[in-house]
């Protein structure tokens, strides 16, 4: 797949979009609610990404959502209004590709908002032709979701009617220009749905990228029901973010997350349980196992764990050694948000309890910018950036 070439070596900066710019108070951020950042607030910050770098933007998802983060989709084919319009899209991408920038989106094609008007309409009509667009096990109050989350229902992607929709949803967001998705929980959908969705987005968009979230941390043996992953069982007993899963994506999609990695590097750096000799041979041990041209994105932290520096004790200086190893390494590099400016947390979002993931999801502290840190950010993306 020698077409998604233009990601391999790229700095790749992953935007929160309701916590990144664009709102105008910070107030009770650390509530499930909107806090104000929209798709024009991304683009006043173009000239920061090329200041600092930046190769590829991907941004959250962007569709009507009934949440915040925008992983509970209502309408796959609009904009949320919280975020902006359609033109609002089409302004982004046309000025990130006018600054080089390549832009890639969140997708989420395995599951739906509760609020979606067709799973509605599936739990009021039994023979409503919505029905089988989902699992329901005991109709209307019972069925699969994405692993426990009762708000977000699972979608039944082998029903074609469901495929068609999601399919034409992925095609209608390229066509205004996006450059590729990052695919939410590709574990989901089966890996029939899978060679669907890229053959026929490929045989359109050849140069689009797709790369799949491949992981099965924290998942519960209950929970294997709502995953189409092959030999999930035994996936699921060999742990976290083992190469086994990664494998099941080689030949389908561009690439997966590489959460071995971003383990590997905490491991090295901050739990000191592994040597530098033994990192080295573990990495080479890693990439050994996958093609040349199945991508294997590297990231510190995102939105769904502690934040690095948060883990690392707030120590800037063990920060910096990981995105020094981080950046040199022969895959794309992803930033989250804020990590180059220093931006932490107050507690882990594992015992923060209720909504403890927005712990990782402060808004940007454009006010309070660690300037020593992005400067030697951007001097370590500069060098990667040469290669």
């Amino acid at each position: 797949m020698s077409d998604s070439e233009w990601m391999k070596h790229g700095a790749i900066y992953h935007v929160f979009i309701d916590r990144f710019a664009g709102f105008t108070t910070t107030h009770d951020w650390d509530q499930p609610q909107f806090l104000g950042g929209t798709l024009k607030g991304i683009i006043e910050k173009i000239p920061y990404f090329l200041d600092l770098g930046i190769t590829t933007l991907w941004i959250s998802p962007l569709y009507q959502t009934s949440a915040y983060h925008g992983y509970h989709i209502t309408d796959f084919y609009q904009v949320d209004p919280h975020y902006g319009t359609v033109d609002d899209i089409k302004e982004l991408i046309r000025q990130a590709h006018k600054n080089n920038l390549r832009i890639i989106a969140d997708f989420v094609p395995n599951h739906c908002s509760q609020h979606h008007p067709f799973f509605k309409e599936a739990q009021q009509d039994k023979s409503s032709r919505y029905h089988d667009w989902f699992y329901f096990t005991r109709w209307p109050e019972e069925y699969l979701c994405f692993l426990s989350v009762r708000d977000i229902p699972k979608l039944n992607l082998e029903n074609q009617e469901t495929q068609d929709h999601i399919i034409n949803a992925a095609t209608y967001w390229l066509s205004l220009g996006l450059d590729g998705f990052r695919l939410d929980h590709v574990i989901g959908p089966s890996n029939r749905f899978w060679e669907r969705f890229t053959r026929e987005i490929k045989h359109r968009y050849p140069q689009t990228v797709l790369i799949g979230e491949a992981w099965m941390m924290g998942i519960r043996r209950t929970e294997l029901q709502t995953l189409q992953v092959r030999h999930k069982y035994l996936k699921w007993l060999s742990g976290d973010s083992s190469d086994s899963l990664f494998k099941e994506y080689i030949g389908t999609l561009d690439g997966v997350l590489d959460f071995k990695v971003q383990e590997l590097i905490k491991q090295y750096i901050i739990h000191k349980t592994i040597s530098e000799n033994t990192l080295r041979k573990q990495l080479n041990k890693h990439y050994k196992q996958f093609p040349d041209d199945f991508l294997l994105p590297t990231f510190l932290d995102n939105h769904d764990m502690d934040r690095f520096v948060f883990q690392a004790g707030n120590d800037k200086e063990k920060l910096k050694a990981a995105a020094s190893l981080q950046l040199s390494l022969p895959q794309p590099a992803i930033i989250y948000y804020g990590t180059e400016t220093g931006l932490t947390q107050k507690t882990s979002l594992w015992k923060a309890g209720s909504n403890g993931d927005l712990q990782a999801r402060a808004p940007m502290n454009w006010d309070a910018i660690d300037t020593g840190l992005y400067r030697f950010y951007k001097n370590e993306i500069k060098k990667k950036n040469k290669k």
